[in-house]
C-alpha cells in the first residue's frame, strides 16, 4: 500500500471502532461502569493491568474486583477494615494474585489521601514540551514503588521505559485517560498530559499489523519500537496519533489481519 492508501484505511479504521459499540466487549467499559473520576481512575488502572490475554476474561475479572469493592474503588481504596480486606484475599487473575493487590490498594490509600487525581502521579514528572510520556511513566514507576516492603513480585505488573518495555498496558490507560472526542470512548479526563504526547499501545499484534504496514521498522516490540510507531502515526495526525490505536488494534485482535 501507497502511504495515502494506508492513512485513507487507518482513518476508515479508527472511524469504524472509534464509537460507543466498541465500549462493552473492551475493558474500557469497566471504568465506564462509574461516574466519579476518582472511581473511573482506580476501575480503569486495574482493568488496564488486568489487560492480558482473553478479553471476556479480563472483563469478568475485574467486575469481580470491583464487586469485592463494593463498586466503589476510591472508598474501599481509603477506608477498607481488616474485613474488608478479607473479602479480597482470594482474588487472583493469572499472575495478580492478592499480594499484588493489597499493595495496589496501599499505593492507592497513600496517593488518594493526598491528591484528588491519579493524574499527578504520572504529570508530575514530566514537562510540557516533552514529546512523549517517557519521563512521566518512569517516574510513575519509582513513585508506585515509593512504599515501604514493596513485594518483589508485585513489581513486574508495571511497566517502564527505563525497562526497555513496550509498556502497552499503562500507554492504553493513558490513552483512556487522556483522550477525548465525540465519540465518548476516551474519557479525556486529565489535562495536563497532552493527547500528542501520548504513545501508541504496542503489544505483539499490535506490531504484526505495524509491521506489514511497513510503518515500523525494528524487530523488537519494546518501548523504542512504540515511540517509532507513534512518530509515524503523527505523520498522519500530529495532534492525535494514538487514535490509530483502534485500527490497529482492531485490525490485529479483532480481524486478525
Amino acid at each position: 500500500m501507497k502511504e495515502s492508501s494506508i492513512e485513507i484505511f487507518l482513518n476508515k479504521k479508527v472511524r469504524e471502532y472509534n464509537t460507543a459499540s466498541f465500549i462493552p466487549d473492551d475493558p474500557i467499559c469497566i471504568p465506564h461502569l462509574f461516574s466519579k473520576k476518582e472511581d473511573i481512575e482506580i476501575a480503569g488502572f486495574f482493568a488496564a493491568i488486568f489487560s492480558w490475554g482473553n478479553r471476556t476474561t479480563i472483563i469478568n475479572k475485574s467486575k469481580e474486583l470491583m464487586q469485592l469493592m463494593d463498586h466503589a474503588p476510591l472508598d474501599f481504596c481509603l477506608h477498607h477494615s481488616d474485613n474488608d480486606l478479607k473479602r479480597v484475599l482470594h482474588f487472583k487473575h493469572r499472575t495478580f494474585n492478592t499480594t499484588d493487590l493489597l499493595y495496589f490498594i496501599s499505593f492507592f490509600k497513600m496517593h488518594y489521601s493526598k491528591h484528588r487525581s491519579l493524574e499527578t502521579a504520572f504529570s508530575k514528572w514530566m514537562k510540557k514540551d516533552d514529546a512523549n510520556t517517557e519521563q512521566g511513566l518512569n517516574g510513575f514507576y519509582n513513585y508506585f514503588f515509593s512504599l515501604e516492603d514493596v513485594p518483589g513480585r508485585t513489581m513486574k505488573h508495571i511497566a517502564s521505559p527505563a525497562k526497555k518495555a513496550s509498556c502497552k498496558r499503562l500507554n492504553m490507560y493513558l490513552r483512556w485517560m487522556v483522550r477525548k472526542d465525540r465519540s465518548g470512548v476516551d474519557f479525556g479526563i486529565w489535562k495536563t498530559i497532552s493527547p500528542d504526547q501520548l504513545v501508541v499501545p504496542l503489544d505483539v499484534h499490535v506490531a504484526r499489523v505495524a509491521r506489514k504496514f511497513g510503518l515500523i521498522s525494528r524487530s523488537a516490540t519494546d518501548w523504542q519500537t512504540a515511540v517509532e510507531l507513534t512518530n509515524k502515526m503523527k505523520q498522519l495526525d500530529p495532534g492525535d496519533p494514538v487514535k490509530y490505536d483502534f485500527a490497529l488494534f482492531a485490525l490485529g485482535v479483532l480481524e486478525k489481519f
